[in-house]
């Protein structure tokens, strides 16, 4: 079963990240973007290019514009997740960004139960409260977004998927910096100092654990996309021993939602002691 990954960014649509990921279930005769033959048991990665909507385009329309660098309409990126998801019989969406602010009684004062777990850098706390200030902004478009799919009838996922149950269209929250560090390979540095050999090493990590095919070599967003929707792929498999969920469950609290859980693929087992022998980990 194909899952939908994104990379969210609010400043321009050619910053989004955009992924199908799908398991190669028989053998063929394809390549991927570097040559290799697609195997059986292969993660298939397509990479889907948005831009702004032009004249023609609109709410339920993608990768039509012209105007890539316009800054990006949480309510349109909706709309066109939700048409390309459709499209493709997809279930599952998973998102890179906050899903809601924080508890009240969560017994934290600038975060989710789920940041503090992972210690994450960008922090969400009671309505309108940040850290640092400046993720404001992005962290109200990702709950713009989260809100306009639930209103085409997806849901946060909740304590009742633990089960890895896909029987509704369900929003996953991924964080792809600490993706990195639970399949215990070095995250991926920040897109302004990345460079092109970065991109290749952090690409040949993880298909060293999960063996991937792409439709195109992976940009630094693109590259993020998939790493933060290994787990979604793991949970529309139910191969619930693949992901760890951290946080506490949504809940709808005085106009707004709060908390939410963050999930983070995991290595497949044995691949412990090569992990440690890694020379990046150190």
């Amino acid at each position: 079963m194909a899952i939908l990954s994104v990379d969210l960014a609010h400043r321009s649509w050619s910053d989004l990240g955009i992924v199908i990921l799908d398991r190669v279930k028989s053998q063929t005769a394809l390549v991927d973007a570097y040559g290799a033959a697609v195997k059986p048991g292969t993660v298939k990665c397509e990479i889907i290019r948005f831009t702004a909507a032009d004249s023609n385009g609109g709410p339920g329309s993608f990768g039509l514009g012209r105007q890539s660098a316009s800054p990006v309409d949480a309510e349109v990126l909706a709309g066109r997740l939700n048409h390309l998801s459709n499209m493709r019989g997809i279930r599952a969406i998973v998102l890179n960004g906050p899903q809601a602010w924080k508890s009240g009684a969560n017994g934290l004062e600038y975060a989710r139960v789920s940041e503090r777990q992972l210690n994450t850098t960008a922090k969400t706390g009671l309505p309108g409260v940040v850290a640092p200030r400046t993720y404001r902004a992005f962290a109200e478009f990702c709950m713009d977004v989260y809100d306009g799919l639930c209103r085409r009838g997806w849901r946060r996922l909740s304590t009742g998927d633990r089960a890895a149950t896909l029987e509704d269209r369900v929003l996953i929250e991924s964080c792809p910096h600490a993706a990195w560090k639970s399949l215990g390979l070095k995250p991926l540095c920040s897109k302004r100092r990345a460079r092109v050999s970065d991109l290749a090493e952090a690409y040949a990590a993880l298909n060293t654990l999960a063996p991937m095919s792409c439709n195109r070599p992976p940009n630094h967003d693109q590259l993020q996309a998939i790493v933060g929707g290994l787990p979604g792929l793991a949970i529309a498999e139910r191969n619930i021993a693949a992901v760890r969920i951290v946080g506490n469950p949504p809940r709808r609290k005085q106009g707004h939602w709060r908390e939410g859980f963050i999930v983070l693929p995991l290595p497949p087992p044995g691949h412990g002691n090569w992990l440690k022998s890694m020379r990046w980990l150190n």
